[in-house]
């Protein structure tokens, strides 16, 4: 894989359109789930996803791969870009993808009342949250990012993500308490 990385990033620089449908190809699914965790709109969300990518092969000439993955870089890139797109438009934020539930799913019984009320709450919980903080919630259990990939995405150091995940789960066990 790593050879074909190389590759494709020596692609990419010299602007071959077959890189960058590549790029899209490979990288685009998981980047678009990244955008759309933090930004509301499913329209706004495919938005930043172009500006992600517009970002990306404009940049690709700085892309230092002993830094990060391709797929970390371009998450740093997602994870800023919808920040600051959420910032400008200060819309709500949603944790998780609330504007393409399928209602068909809500008619499954989950295993017991208490299930569904803990997730129920959970889920209402995440939502309190600040952005940065359901951010790196989203990038570790639902991304399965290391915590040496979340700092380099959120401009930090993995000791710092380790500290900030346990605090953001302490809170989220008092927010679940006085729900």
């Amino acid at each position: 894989m790593e050879q074909v990385t190389d590759t494709l990033i020596d692609n990419l620089r010299q602007k071959k359109p077959a890189a960058w449908q590549r790029l899209f190809t490979v990288y685009g699914p998981a980047v678009f789930r990244m955008v759309q965790r933090i930004v509301m709109c499913r329209e706004d969300a495919e938005e930043v996803y172009q500006d992600v990518f517009v970002k990306a092969l404009r940049g690709i000439g700085g892309y230092n791969p002993q830094k990060a993955s391709l797929a970390t870089w371009l998450n740093c890139i997602a994870y800023h870009e919808s920040l600051n797109f959420v910032r400008s438009k200060r819309t709500d934020v949603v944790y998780m993808d609330d504007c393409c539930v399928d209602t068909d799913s809500l008619d499954v019984p989950y295993d017991s009342p208490l299930e569904e009320q803990t997730i129920q709450q959970l889920e209402k919980a995440l939502t309190m949250l600040p952005l940065h903080e359901q951010a790196i919630i989203s990038m570790f259990y639902y991304d399965n990012m290391s915590l040496a990939d979340i700092a380099y995405v959120t401009d930090s150091i993995p000791s710092t993500v380790g500290s900030q995940l346990s605090r953001i789960r302490k809170k989220l066990y008092r927010i679940i308490k006085t729900l």
